[in-house]
């Protein structure tokens, strides 16, 4: 299935993709517009989004106007590093140990929304990513069971604001600025995605296509990636994991080709759907309440 969350006269509301329609399942949510909440019920959620799908009222996807399909995550997790030509390109050997950073929450963002070019810097980069969408209660979970706490996938951008990135050794600040973290189009359960040891990934600025790798390229795979954090700490429904990213990164050309005002960045993930940004000035404007 492919699950998305659309905008309404009367709010955000839970579609089901199918083709080049979105149906209205709402009335399987129970009071709740976001799938990852339907799926969290397992086979009962299921069979309430097949019996609403049923007799529910459709519209057409190209005139929905698709939002982030989930609430603002409790944690967005990143793996730094992760592809063997992306950490190459950076002139550093592969790691041999995991390296995660934090998104900040406030960095989700919509598929289609512009991305705002940050009031303090011009050194905004791309990456796009496989997104792993958490959907049940993990800790201390084996490789071998990581696919129980997955409700899905979603296509990302890990946009990177480079010298905040680097000013300081954790990251956290250059990869956490607001809207800088665009998932979507939609989450795609399990079964329709498939083998996502397998999945091409792309992304281009304008008609330039910049990264073009593969999943098969991580280190650390996604159950890898799982049973490492939740040694640390557990993963709860609606968590989002960035995989890391193949090689193509702007900061690796000489000169960096970092995005500009007015670009349009699409990144794409095999299976999984594309999502789609106009890069837009911030402005430093106070803004307090």
């Amino acid at each position: 299935m492919r699950l998305c969350v659309f905008e309404a006269t009367d709010g955000p509301r839970s579609g089901l993709v199918l083709g080049d329609e979105v149906v209205d399942i709402s009335a399987a949510a129970d009071g709740s517009q976001w799938p990852v909440d339907i799926l969290a019920r397992g086979p009962a959620g299921v069979e309430a989004i097949e019996k609403a799908a049923r007799s529910a009222p459709r519209i057409s996807l190209n005139a929905a106007r698709l939002k982030a399909p989930l609430r603002r995550p409790g944690k967005i997790l990143g793996i730094g590093l992760n592809y063997r030509d992306h950490a190459r390109e950076t002139g550093r050997e592969p790691p041999t140990t995991q390296m995660w950073f934090n998104k900040q929450t406030s960095a989700l963002h919509g598929p289609f929304d512009p991305v705002l070019m940050p009031a303090v810097s011009t050194a905004l980069d791309y990456e796009v990513e496989l997104v792993v969408v958490i959907g049940k209660y993990g800790r201390h979970v084996p490789r071998g069971r990581a696919h129980e706490i997955i409700a899905g996938y979603m296509t990302g951008c890990d946009y990177s604001v480079r010298d905040w990135q680097r000013a300081t050794p954790t990251m956290i600040m250059g990869k956490g600025f607001d809207t800088h973290a665009p998932v979507g189009p939609w989450i795609t359960t399990p079964d329709e995605a498939g083998e996502v040891s397998n999945m091409s990934l792309k992304c281009w600025v304008n008609d330039d296509l910049r990264q073009d790798g593969n999943t098969g390229e991580m280190i650390f795979d996604v159950p890898a990636q799982i049973e490492h954090l939740t040694k640390a700490f557990a993963l709860e429904p609606g968590d989002l994991i960035f995989t890391g990213t193949p090689a193509g990164v702007g900061a690796a050309f000489t000169p960096p080709k970092f995005v500009k005002v007015g670009d349009r960045v699409r990144v794409e993930v095999e299976r999984l759907g594309a999502i789609e940004a106009v890069i837009t000035q911030e402005t430093s404007q106070t803004r307090i309440g």
